[in-house]
């Protein structure tokens, strides 16, 4: 079984833990986070830094991005680049409990989480998280650093660009074209194309 490093000790880490422990691939060698601490994540020791990278690499030669995205996918670019340089192996994760077509396409470092279904056609890029129970449908096109959240549902053939983020239990028409650094709040309808850098939230 290989060894992993988690780079990212926050909440969307704990969720990470729990697909990597249901999936039994990997074992998990600790978590890496700005500030050390004493504390433990989910049962795992912080070992290090982002600075500790280098060092840590050599003995894990996996790491995993599991620092969460809203607001901007500024943070797990950074980390993505810099694990690349680093020459570290981005592993895809899928969860025993998400279905994933094999006419799909995981790109490295992607994590399918608990209940999600990734069907026949679609395309998930490099460094995406496909989070629980979220529906990417036939023929879509993801492109990298994208978060697609909890319980979203993506129709078929659509295309979100680069850094985009869609919210919990958005539903995007078939067809729909999403620009890249897109941020969708939660529970919109999004029936028509949107231009890149746009945010679309809902206000009470």
């Amino acid at each position: 079984m290989k060894s992993l490093l988690l780079v990212g000790g926050g909440g969307h880490c704990h969720s990470c833990i729990d697909v990597i422990e249901a999936a039994d691939i990997y074992r998990i060698e600790g978590v890496v986070q700005p500030r050390l601490s004493s504390e433990l994540v989910m049962g795992y020791r912080v070992i290090g830094s982002d600075d500790d990278l280098p060092q840590l690499l050599k003995k894990s030669k996996s790491a995993l991005i599991t620092v969460g995205q809203i607001k901007t996918p500024e943070t797990r670019i950074r980390l993505f680049d810099l694990l690349k340089k680093l020459d570290a192996e981005s592993p895809i994760v899928v969860s025993p409990k998400a279905y994933c077509s094999k006419h799909s396409v995981i790109g490295e470092g992607s994590i399918i989480m608990h209940g999600a279904v990734v069907n026949a056609g679609a395309r998930i890029g490099n460094n995406c998280i496909v989070n629980s129970q979220a529906l990417v449908e036939h023929g879509v096109e993801i492109d990298d650093h994208c978060h697609i959240s909890t319980g979203a549902r993506i129709n078929g053939d659509v295309n979100i660009g680069r850094g985009s983020f869609i919210g919990s239990g958005v539903i995007i028409r078939e067809g729909v074209r999403v620009g890249e650094n897109v941020i969708i709040g939660a529970g919109q309808l999004v029936m028509r194309d949107v231009p890149s850098g746009t945010m679309l939230k809902h206000v009470e």
